[in-house]
């Protein structure tokens, strides 16, 4: 389904909700996909399941290195510090921006979208999140709701969004069928 695709999980150092990377990350592996880890930073990064530190990834690039034409897809993990931070990184935001501009599919997950309310490319569209998300989701420009996942193709790409980590098997289906074209 993947074969020859290459796919971009961006992630900040340290913040990432562990099951919101990995899950995803295997879902891409199984249908013939390469994963990349791509960060503001070099060397590892630190999973976390909720508050409690987990694993830690190597980092394949930075954002500095790579830019959306290296790749067939966006993945943005959630966890709440993971991109809040991301948010703050001109660079990330411009590579998450990238995928859009170039009409190449997104998914996020959970907090995730906060780097996409940045990037200023949520206006018009339909998206879920977090719950604490759907005010700051709003504000920017987009129709928020309350589903296991969302789907949108009504702007320059595929954008599919979701709640939580228990909506990540209607999450990786819906990104997988995206990111397949």
């Amino acid at each position: 389904m993947l074969n020859g695709k290459t796919i971009a999980f961006l992630v900040a150092p340290e913040g990432i909700e562990q099951v919101e990377l990995t899950e995803p990350w295997q879902a891409v592996k199984q249908a013939g996909g390469t994963p990349r880890l791509i960060s503001t930073e070099r060397g590892r990064v630190q999973g976390f399941n909720h508050l409690d530190r987990a694993d830690t990834f190597p980092v394949d690039a930075t954002v500095e290195e790579v830019s959306a034409a290296d790749f067939d897809g966006l993945v943005l993990p959630g966890g709440v510090a993971n991109p809040d931070f991301l948010r703050t990184v001109p660079e990330a935001v411009g590579f998450a921006k990238g995928f859009f501009d170039a009409g190449k599919p997104v998914a996020a997950i959970c907090h995730a979208p906060w780097t996409l309310i940045e990037a200023d490319v949520v206006r018009g569209r339909k998206v879920t999140s977090w719950p604490s998300l759907r005010t700051d989701l709003r504000n920017a420009g987009a129709t928020w709701e309350d589903h296991e996942v969302v789907i949108c193709s009504s702007g320059p790409n595929t954008l599919i969004t979701s709640r939580k980590p228990d909506d990540l098997k209607a999450f990786c289906q819906a990104a997988m069928d995206a990111f397949s074209g």
